[in-house]
């Protein structure tokens, strides 16, 4: 057994992983970096980069057939399904090498290739090596869940770890769950010629607010996407290219292929956390505030943690990592700020509190800002007029933001500054944007807020009649 000691052990080469691994590094701390399976973790390999991928292959086929609003011949698109998925896998490896070991060496990180277990509270061995750290944090993600549903184990099916690496076209798909994975995936699935069938045991995108939700559901149905709603899966039966989703209310739902899309579960199971003494929630890792665990040398940061399960997330909370281990620092991660975007057509994106929310905490103090895309000019140009932003406004300030439509995860990063800085509507309002851009659609909000104080306020018309009366 070899011995190891470090100042800073990272469990896991996923986004959070990376983002302390190289921090800590570069900043002069002695770092060990620990990964058992593909650097890059979830995101770059089966979730975030090859989902995009996808999504952006069934555009571009959406867009030869729907082309002639534009002064453009429809066309029916020619799906290689096999060569979208050599672009999937193009994408990945373009990336790769920001998150390959390499890299990481390069910084003057150890990284071994190896899974950790926990074998004291300051101490995880990986294969044959003992490593002894002063500070442990532990970033494994999570997985797909996979729920124990009758006649599961007896018929093939897909998570989002494996149906990048489906190369011949789904006839029938159908999608266990309606949450931003599976509507992704169908939404892609169908634009690619496939038959789509979503079961979703409740509200399909139920998490976002319900207005906007509709828009993309409506969507999505005109696209010939099946969307069944409160149906929960009862058994499943049949066999490859023959196979049955049957719900409690005896409905029948019959495809070819299955996907599971029902949500996460925290990669915990190899960690050994007892002997770390790191207490467990029925989500993940528990955490206070500044995202130690019960013992405190001992941190927890992304999916494993049990929070928000976003990409982004882990990246913000390696930020509080590094301020907390390296300097010392009290630091405390928020999330009043953090944003999320679900990358259908159109889009659907969300930070800080929804309508309903914000009335459910602060009532009548709520003032809602809203301007519907069918104003911006630059979507009009474009044809992409379906949707709307809108702004839950508490005493002048911001404090959360919907938005569905085209670009709305780019739009989106606005608001999470604004909340992140506390920012004032007038301050939204004062910014000037280009003209014609998707982007004015931010500053015709904050307009849209004051419209009233201005164009109605029977003060303001009295002042403006006295300036005009006296001065020259």
């Amino acid at each position: 057994m070899q011995d190891l000691k470090t100042d800073i052990l990272v469990i896991g080469a996923g986004s959070g992983g990376l983002s302390v691994a190289a921090g800590a590094s570069q900043m002069g701390a002695d770092v060990v970096l620990l990964e058992g399976h593909k650097m890059g973790g979830d995101c770059l390999n089966y979730g975030c980069v090859p989902s995009k991928a996808l999504i952006a292959s069934g555009k571009a086929a959406y867009g030869q057939s729907h082309a002639s609003a534009f002064g453009v011949a429809d066309m029916r698109a020619q799906v290689d399904y096999a060569a979208a998925k050599d672009h999937v896998h193009d994408v990945i490896a373009q990336i790769e090498p920001m998150d390959s070991q390499e890299r990481f060496e390069g910084f003057g990180v150890n990284v071994i290739r190896e899974y950790g277990s926990f074998v004291s509270r300051t101490q995880v061995q990986a294969g044959d090596t003992l490593i002894t750290a002063r500070r442990i944090v532990v970033v494994t993600g999570s997985s797909p869940l996979v729920p124990p549903l009758p006649g599961l184990d007896q018929v093939p099916y897909y998570t989002n770890e494996t149906i990048f690496e489906l190369r011949d076209k789904p006839e029938h798909l159908l999608i266990i769950g309606g949450g931003p994975i599976g509507m992704e995936m169908a939404q892609a699935h169908a634009r690619l010629g496939c038959k789509v069938t979503v079961i979703e045991g409740m509200k399909a995108l139920g998490k976002d607010d319900p207005e906007a939700a509709a828009i993309v559901l409506k969507t999505l149905q005109a696209e010939g996407i099946n969307i069944h709603e409160n149906a929960m899966v009862a058994q499943i039966r049949g066999q490859a290219g023959a196979i049955d989703v049957v719900t409690d209310n005896g409905d029948i739902y019959s495809g070819t292929h299955l996907l599971l899309a029902v949500g996460r579960k925290a990669n915990i199971d190899r960690l050994n956390l007892d002997a770390a003494g790191v207490e467990k929630t029925r989500t993940g890792i528990k955490t206070d505030e500044s995202l130690r665990t019960t013992n405190r040398r001992v941190y927890a940061i992304g999916d494993v943690a049990g929070g928000l399960q976003f990409t982004h997330v882990a990246g913000y909370q390696a930020g509080i990592i590094i301020r907390s281990a390296l300097f010392g620092l009290p630091s405390r991660a928020k999330t009043a700020h953090i944003p999320w975007a679900t990358y259908t057509d159109p889009e659907l994106a969300q930070v800080g509190l929804t309508e309903a929310q914000a009335r459910a905490h602060h009532g009548d103090k709520v003032e809602i800002a809203r301007f519907d895309y069918h104003h911006n000019d630059r979507a009009i140009s474009e044809r992409k007029t379906k949707g709307f932003i809108k702004v839950m406004v508490v005493k002048g300030r911001p404090i959360g933001a919907t938005i569905v439509g085209h670009q709305a995860g780019e739009l989106i990063n606005l608001w999470s500054l604004a909340l992140a800085n506390n920012l004032k509507m007038a301050q939204i309002a004062a910014m000037v944007s280009p003209y014609p851009t998707i982007g004015e659609l931010n500053k015709r909000v904050a307009g849209a807020y004051f419209s009233p104080r201005l164009f109605e306020n029977q003060t303001v018309k009295r002042v403006v009649r006295f300036v005009q009366r006296w001065i020259p």
